[in-house]
This record gives structure tokens, sequence and C-alpha cells, in this order.
């Protein structure tokens, strides 16, 4: 189909469908009831891989045009590709850009920022890495009193910048221009110098069996370094990293000791967290 058609399709078709169960949109601009079918749109492909449109309009008792604004919305959000005919898994091997992901789920964000920063004691040490959610976590400590915070996202460290109570420390090593992330062995030398009370990570991917992934090594090295020199590990992702797709091994979920997320994880990381005593948080709903 041609581009101009899935825009239209995009703008017109299917709002019927979405009308009959329209509720209060969230930051993305969805509805309770489109939010809760492309969920199960993704939990169709990720369980084989490929999903035809035909397919997925006879499934969820919609129209085709439908189900392609569903996957044209998912595929802008970073978790789903679009092909001829339908829908697959999303690339392993790039992320989506810096100024996508500053914009996707910025409302969950802030709410994961807020309960990992009342978590947080005065007169903590932090590690922050690099990601859009710990850049939000930053921003929730600005009432924090005599924090110490390492760092190696240039976006953090300005951001901390301001706050006279925090003292920041800049790791240093190659800045990775697209997000100003700071990465290299110069970078994971100087964590591993410290041993702090906190070290809070985002990460692109937690695949259902609770491996923790993403998409540059060098990036995943650091996080690694930080995990280790941390007394407590504190993961903040929202609920788009369930089950996507990075082909960098980080950790297993089990070697953190919290996860703070927007939306209650699925089953099987649940089941998983439980076992190992990992606790978890879903941020309240505004």
């Amino acid at each position: 189909m041609a581009q101009r058609e899935w825009e239209n399709e995009e703008q017109h078709g299917g709002a019927q469908e979405e009308q009959g169960g329209a509720s209060t949109p969230d930051s993305t601009g969805k509805s309770a009831a489109v939010k809760k079918r492309q969920d199960k749109i993704l939990a169709a492909v990720r369980e084989k891989g490929f999903a035809t449109i035909e397919a997925l309009a006879k499934t969820f008792q919609v129209t085709p045009q439908t189900i392609r604004r569903d996957i044209n919305m998912l595929t802008r959000e970073g978790l789903l590709h679009r092909y001829h005919g339908g829908a697959g898994l999303e690339s392993s091997t790039e992320n989506l850009t810096y100024s996508d992901r500053k914009i996707l789920y910025r409302q969950e964000k802030r709410r994961i920022a807020a309960m990992v920063a009342a978590h947080i004691p005065d007169h903590a040490s932090l590690f922050i890495n690099i990601g859009t959610t710990t850049e939000e976590v930053a921003r929730a400590l600005h009432s924090h009193q005599r924090l110490r915070v390492i760092t190696n996202n240039l976006n953090v460290a300005g951001i901390l910048a301001g706050y006279d109570n925090v003292e920041v420390i800049i790791a240093g090593g190659l800045i990775r221009h697209r997000d100003c992330g700071i990465i290299g062995e110069a970078t994971i030398d100087f964590i591993q110098q410290f041993k702090v009370d906190y070290g809070i990570i985002g990460i692109s991917g937690i695949d259902l069996d609770g491996t923790l992934l993403d998409f540059d090594f060098r990036e995943v090295r650091a996080a690694r370094a930080i995990i280790d020199n941390s007394r407590k590990t504190f993961l903040v992702a929202d609920h788009s990293k369930f089950g996507r797709n990075a082909m960098v091994r980080l950790a297993d979920i089990t070697e953190i000791d919290a996860l703070f997320t927007d939306a209650l994880p699925p089953m099987a990381l649940r089941e998983k967290l439980e076992a190992a005593d990992v606790s978890y948080y879903v941020a309240d709903q505004d």
C-alpha cells in the first residue's frame, strides 16, 4: 500500500470502532480501548513473529483500516515494524532516535521518576545512567538534600547542575552525540572507582524470560559496571519495554533490587521477580 493511503487511513479509517470505546486519552493520545487492542496486537505479533492485517482484523473484529492505523502508531513508537500486508517485530539492532524517545510516554516516565525519587533518601550517593527515563528521575530529585550523583549522561548532569543541593560528578569517556551519553573504556574505569548507595539504570528492552537488553554494547558495559558497584540497583522502565527486542544482553532482571514501571509487568516477569524476591512498583495513574 502507498504511504499516502496509509496516512489517510491513519487519520480517517477505523474511527467508528474507536469512538465506541472512547475514554480519556493517555499521553500518547490513545483511549483505553485503543491501548488495550494495541497491547493485544503487540502480544500476537511477539508470539508469532509476524501477523497479517487480515488475520488481526478478524481476531479483533475491526476493519483492516483500523489495524493499519494501529500498526502505524506502534511502528512510530518503535514497538513493531510495518511490512507489506502485516507487521513484524521491531529491529533488534537499532533504537529509536533520542528525540522520539524523549517524547514517547513522557507522562508515564514522569510518574515513574516521582516514585523513584520517593525511595531515595537525602544524603545518598547515586549512579544515574543513560536514558530518557533516568533523565526524568534526575528532574524529580530537585527537592532532595545533599545528594552526590555520578553520571555518564550529560543531559542528567545538565539537569542536576541547576540544583544547589546536588553534587554532580561526570564520568570521562567518548560522548555519543545522538543522546549525550558517555561511553567507552574510560567510562567503565571511572565508574569502577566508586561504590554508591543506589544505581539508577534505564533499559531498552526486557525479554519475557527476564533478560535486560540494549542496543549498544558499550552502553551495556557501563550499565553493568553501575550494577556491580551499587549497593542497590533500581531499574526504571515504562510498559513499552516489556517484551521489546534488542540484541545486547545486560543482565538478568533478578540481579536488580527493584523495578519501577507504569503498568503491571506480564505474568511471566512477575513470577520471576517474586521468586527472586525483587520488588516491583507500579506508578499511580493520573
